[in-house]
């Protein structure tokens, strides 16, 4: 079982989660808009063991560079988005005015990964469209979806290295989980895999 912590960081209100296996105090941050005062305070002690990003674009990895030394974690992304990590012009940063701080990911993730944090697994869903090398994690009964679904709609996907028709395949394959998830997406606020199957035009 784990515990999550959230918080909205960033210009484009990036919600970026902390997740903690109960038994081992083991954490992993999933996503990293900034290194600032607020998200090392909302870090504070946690063993942290992994930076876990969704995509690479500018406002998903803004501080991995500095909280990465700070603490030690390794930094874990999706094989099609690794470059942006080490180019602000594929992260969009170029574009939009930000400074990036290049940093090499550790892991170098794939569909149907897991990730042992303590005694908790965290199973990789390949979700391309918003980007290439999208990805979900899911663990327990949760979805951390990034920018691939969100609460009535999904990630832009005119980007580059965005697709419309990848981006459905993405969002079919989580419809077809078995079960209710809850979903913490990368920006506004939370909902559950059944009301989107129910609701979300881009799932039905």
């Amino acid at each position: 079982m784990i515990k999550v912590k959230s918080i909205v960081l960033g210009k484009l209100e990036n919600n970026c989660y902390l997740i903690t296996d109960e038994k081992s105090g083991k954490s992993a941050l999933i996503d990293c808009t900034e290194a600032s005062q607020k998200m090392i305070d909302f870090i504070g002690s946690a063993d942290l063991e992994y930076i876990l990003l969704t995509h690479g674009h500018f406002d998903h990895i803004g501080g991995v560079e500095e909280i990465k030394e700070k603490y030690g974690a390794k930094v874990a992304i999706g094989e099609g988005d690794a470059k942006m990590l080490t180019s602000s012009k594929h992260s969009l940063a170029a574009f939009c005015g930000e400074l990036q701080n290049n940093v090499e990911p550790d892991i170098i993730l794939e569909d149907g990964d897991e990730i042992k944090l303590g005694e908790t697994t965290i199973k990789v869903m390949a979700t391309p469209g918003h980007t290439k090398g999208g990805v979900c994690y899911i663990v327990d009964d949760i979805i951390f979806s990034g920018d691939t679904l969100f609460y009535c709609t999904c990630g832009r996907t005119d980007f580059p290295g965005g697709s419309l028709e990848e981006i459905k395949n993405s969002l079919k394959r989580l419809a077809s989980l078995d079960g209710d998830y809850k979903i913490l997406a990368g920006h506004d606020r939370s909902s559950t895999l059944d009301f989107e199957r129910k609701f979300n035009p881009y799932m039905r």
